[in-house]
């Protein structure tokens, strides 16, 4: 496995998850660079949330992670959050009574929703709309800033998810199953936004089950089994490599995105 360019950006050297004699992810080492964007894949219950959970400091890890070159394992997940490592969830629902611009505020202000609530009736600093306003730019969805997140379709509502994520200060944006749902043509959009993400600079950690969309859109690919770290290579590689189509992809995939 080559050494990451830089100290920039999030690298774990050797992450283990152990949960009492089961070992959910043993020895994962991945670089996400800025600007790149990162696939991790692997069948259902490979350790692939379990991983994001013990980077953004949700489930104990043995091993390094570094962020900009500072280790950040033994801070809490606020802390890590305000050092720059966000993520979005699987579940993560909207307040659809609310506008879009509305569930960014949450993220890009500090204090929360209650900070929200009371912000919506007595308007503060015009620097949280701004950022606000970047990040629904970045994912295209500036024109629905006032539509309620109920009216969305599912593939904005997905792109409100990373928004939020991105809002809140973001060096590494950690996307778990983001286009779960989505028909293709969706899903062929949300590649382009992903990318669009990436070269405004942050990295990103890409989870999905989509595999045209990872592997249209990733730099490189890391492939879990079993927890353990099988393949670390390009999107081409991941195509064709034995070992991976073996585990996971049952035969070579040809990518459909740009």
């Amino acid at each position: 496995m080559s050494e990451p360019v830089s100290d920039k950006g999030l690298h774990t050297r050797d992450l283990t998850v152990r949960y009492g004699g089961l070992v959910a992810n043993d020895s994962v080492t991945i670089d996400v660079e800025p600007g790149k964007v990162v696939g991790l894949i692997g069948p259902n219950g490979a350790g692939k949330t379990t991983f994001v959970d013990a980077v953004t400091g949700f489930t104990a890890c043995e091993g390094e992670i570094l962020l900009d070159g500072t280790r950040i394992d033994a801070l809490p997940p606020h802390e890590r959050r305000t050092a720059g490592l966000s993520r979005t969830w699987q579940s993560g629902e909207l307040f659809g009574n609310l506008s879009v611009a509305e569930n960014l505020l949450v993220a890009a202000r500090a204090g929360g929703w209650r900070t929200l609530v009371r912000d919506i009736f007595v308007p503060r600093r015009k620097k949280s709309d701004d950022v606000v306003a970047r990040a629904l730019d970045v994912v295209g969805l500036g024109d629905v800033a006032d539509t309620l997140a109920r009216d969305l379709s599912l593939g904005q509502q997905k792109l409100v998810g990373v928004a939020r994520a991105l809002a809140g200060g973001a060096e590494v944006l950690l996307l778990d199953e983001p286009a779960a749902g989505l028909d293709s043509m969706e899903s062929q959009s949300f590649a382009g936004r992903i990318r669009s993400i990436a070269d405004s600079g942050p990295g990103v950690l890409l989870i999905d089950h989509d595999m045209s969309l990872v592997l249209g859109v990733c730099d490189t690919v890391t492939v879990l089994e079993f927890g353990k770290q099988i393949f670390t290579g390009t999107p081409a590689e991941a195509r064709t490599d034995p070992t991976v189509v073996a585990a996971y992809l049952g035969a070579p995939v040809e990518a459909t995105h740009a």
